[in-house]
């Protein structure tokens, strides 16, 4: 790996953002709990302390030995890592009068400074703390206050170590407006970063990696038309051409038309694929089942069936490929102890140890966006990367009630139709999600001279970052009019469509 910034999490929610901001920077970063040994070595730039939920006052407080790590490299404090900075070298951090979190001005004092190059003067910055720094150690100097805070900014200015900074904000969030540029004087003025890291030195780097992983050896994957797996497959393919066997099944709960769509991009791609078509055995199992957690579990259990079985027929199969990305990995890590499971649907069932397998990551270390950026620079069609996020168990939890064979045509049909008229009309890539729901109630309507009695379909659009929380799209009255239409006039068997205007939370992204 060439040069790389530590972020040490000392629990933050905010750490991920931080990481983003020294990636899109084209630094490469990696995130570890703050209590995990590590290596400094000359390929390491810089390290940056997170904020944290905890105080300094605390009695058993989180803390590293700054000293130790500063005279190796640079150092930036933020937030709880600027208070744990001055405390350690004899300041004083009390309780603050009020918990700040908002909006402040920061005023600078040494405009000079580095670190503040290009910031304008009273730079809008994101306060979240209970504590303040209210006396600085000897040897430090103030850089920058607010109204509220004697101490916004600051830094060491003694000889004795390489640069040390803090800051009491948080620079990584939208809200502060030129955070980014501090990250980025941060990297380059202050570490020497050169910004070398990008998707194309990423893909190169990745490739030979790869290939000294697996040498002759054959990797088996599944693959579901998503982009992590594809832009994982793309990669491995690279390294090992057609000694990668790829595996995708139809569930008969995917997009209309998508497992052909599908394969014929790997085709493009000169993946080596198999199509596996189970339909019927899925919807034999998913027979009589409402509950949606049940479905969910017939479908992925009868998947890692269908892939176990495939697997077995690659004689000589040492390596099982996965699309893990770096938040995944990150959750295993806590700070506060290891999650329970890494997200379900990146492992295959056990599957490593049960057919003595080793895992081929390719993606563990980068973020959703950066994996779209590489799987453009791999030449991977801009419509499959920048596809709107589809559930695992795919259409069975947008059937309410028995998924049968009938009603995912409908709901393929009208969802079909849905899609395209928001890329018609410029705006499938202004939401984040959407989808059409089929709902277990059946209504009266009138075509021509006949009484009908037929389903409902629910549109659903949101507007989101990450999925966590997301607001019903506004969608225009006549595109919902046109796309209502649309949908009765073509599909047989659905007589009424409503719209969704649930945000989360307090309801879902999806009905089940």
């Amino acid at each position: 790996m060439t040069e790389k910034i530590l972020i040490l999490d000392f629990g933050s929610q905010f750490t991920q953002l931080i990481a983003r901001c020294v990636r899109e920077a084209n630094v490469y970063c990696e995130i570890i709990p703050y209590n995990k040994n590590f290596v400094v070595d000359h390929d390491l730039k810089g390290i940056i302390l997170s904020g944290s939920p905890c105080s300094v006052n605390d009695v058993d407080f989180p803390s590293v030995d700054i000293a130790a790590l500063n005279s190796k490299v640079p150092v930036l404090g933020v937030c709880y890592g600027a208070q744990l900075t001055a405390k350690t070298y004899g300041g004083r951090v009390d309780k603050s009068n009020k918990r700040e979190y908002g909006r402040a001005i920061l005023q600078t004092k040494d405009v000079e400074d580095v670190l503040l190059k290009h910031i304008s003067p009273n730079s809008q910055v994101w306060m979240s703390h209970s504590d303040s720094i209210v006396a600085l150690p000897e040897g430090f100097e103030i850089l920058a206050t607010t109204d509220s805070i004697p101490v916004a900014a600051f830094k060491k200015t003694t000889t004795d170590s390489l640069p040390l900074y803090g800051i009491q904000f948080h620079p990584e969030v939208y809200h502060s407006t030129e955070g980014k540029v501090l990250i980025k004087n941060f990297l380059v003025s202050i570490c020497g970063c050169t910004q070398n890291w990008t998707p194309a030195s990423f893909i190169n780097e990745t490739v030979e990696k790869l290939k000294a992983q697996i040498g002759d050896g054959k990797v088996i994957m599944a693959l579901s038309g998503g982009v992590d797996s594809t832009v994982a497959a793309t990669l491995v393919s690279r390294a090992v051409g057609k000694n990668l066997y790829g595996i995708f099944v139809d569930n008969g709960v995917l997009r209309k038309d998508e497992f052909q769509q599908v394969l014929d991009i790997y085709k493009q791609l000169d993946l080596n694929v198999k199509g596996i078509d189970a339909k019927q055995l899925f919807y034999d199992g998913l027979k009589d089942k409402t509950d949606p957690e049940e479905k969910r579990k017939v479908i992925g259990k009868l998947f890692i069936d269908v892939f176990h079985d495939e697997a077995l027929k690659v004689e000589g199969a040492s390596f099982l490929g996965q699309g893990t990305i770096y938040p995944d990995v990150i959750e295993s890590l806590s700070v506060h102890g290891p999650s329970a499971t890494i997200k379900s649907h990146h492992n295959v069932g056990g599957l490593p140890e049960k057919m003595n397998l080793s895992l081929v990551e390719p993606l563990r270390l980068l973020f959703k966006d950066e994996v779209r950026k590489v799987g453009l620079e791999l030449g991977i069609p801009y419509d499959l990367l920048y596809r709107h996020p589809f559930p695992g168990p795919g259409l069975a939890i947008r059937i309410l009630g028995e998924v049968t064979a009938e009603k995912v045509t409908l709901l393929q049909d009208a969802d079909a139709l849905y899609t395209k008229g928001l890329k018609e009309a410029g705006l499938y890539d202004k939401v984040w999600q959407a989808g059409t729901i089929l709902l277990p109630v059946k209504s009266v309507g009138v075509m021509g001279d006949e009484r009908t009695y037929e389903f409902t379909v629910a549109l659903r659009a949101v507007t989101s970052v990450d999925g966590m929380t997301a607001d019903w799209a506004h969608l225009p009255y006549e595109f919902l009019a046109n796309i209502s239409n649309e949908i009765i006039n073509n599909v047989r068997g659905i007589n009424r469509v409503v719209y969704d205007i649930s945000s989360k939370p307090p309801a879902t992204i999806e009905w089940e």
